[in-house]
């Protein structure tokens, strides 16, 4: 195995996968999400219990679903929901210690956009919205986010459109949320962290030969930096494995 040739989402996936431990249950959104939550089943959280938006709960798919629906979710799951079950019960009674979520933009607060990029009456591109994010936003203890570009297109000062809003945003409007919101962000740069509601997301951790100034520069806000800035652990050759041959083998997400 060659695994001096690390792609991001390799990378992604591996640095995603160790923010799993010690949580029981995870809400996952598919792409990065999935191929992380799957490889931390393998390695930091093997009793980790995965819930999609399709309502499929506890699921043990024989390999990686390329839709929320795919049938491979339902062989050998815990158990299928309907829909008001999954988002009545699961998501807005708490049971859900994290909410695993992609997204085409992020501003300092851990507010969220995957509806348009540019103006919503002329957008210049169009993005599939909220699905169930809004609800995970709300409702999981914690929200981490992995983002495949760090520039500041994605990481910008004001978003182009709100699709899922964290609790800063959800309170100025008069809503109290039950989580904390937006905790981590993963990016290929580095990791931004905050502890919740009130707090900017901080760059906490960066990627072994990226600097400060680098990730500073490919943000779209002025960006805080923790006082005890770490460097972030490379994929080791054991995570590279079971990424490429029992993960995804037929490259499903990895590129």
């Amino acid at each position: 195995m060659n695994a001096g040739a690390i792609t991001s989402s390799e990378l992604l996936a591996a640095v995603a996968s160790r923010e799993l431990v010690g949580k029981n249950t995870v809400f996952a959104g598919i792409g990065l999400p999935t191929l992380a939550v799957s490889l931390a089943q393998r390695t930091v959280a093997p009793d980790i219990e995965i819930v999609y938006e399709s309502g499929v709960c506890g699921a043990h798919p024989t390999h990686l679903p390329e839709t929320i629906a795919d049938s491979v979710l339902i062989t050998g799951s815990e158990a299928v929901l309907s829909m008001p079950a999954l988002f009545g019960y699961v998501l807005q009674g708490g049971r859900i210690d994290v909410g695993f979520l992609g997204a085409a933009q992020i501003d300092r607060w851990g507010n969220l956009n995957s509806s348009v990029i540019g103006d919503w009456h002329a957008p210049k591109v169009r993005l599939p919205g909220s699905g169930g994010a809004m609800e995970v936003m709300a409702n999981s203890r914690e929200v981490f986010v992995v983002m495949r570009r760090h520039d500041p297109r994605s990481l910008v000062a004001e978003l182009d459109f709100c699709t899922s809003p964290g609790p800063d945003r959800a309170l100025r409007d008069g809503i109290r949320p039950r989580g904390a919101g937006v905790t981590r962000v993963i990016t290929d740069l580095g990791i931004l962290a905050r502890d919740g509601a009130g707090e900017e997301l901080r760059l906490v951790a960066t990627h072994p030969g990226v600097t400060v100034e680098q990730v500073r520069a490919a943000t779209g806000w002025d960006l805080a930096v923790a006082d005890e800035l770490t460097t972030v652990e490379p994929p080791t050759e054991a995570e590279l494995r079971l990424l490429r041959e029992d993960v995804d083998p037929d490259r499903v997400y990895l590129r």
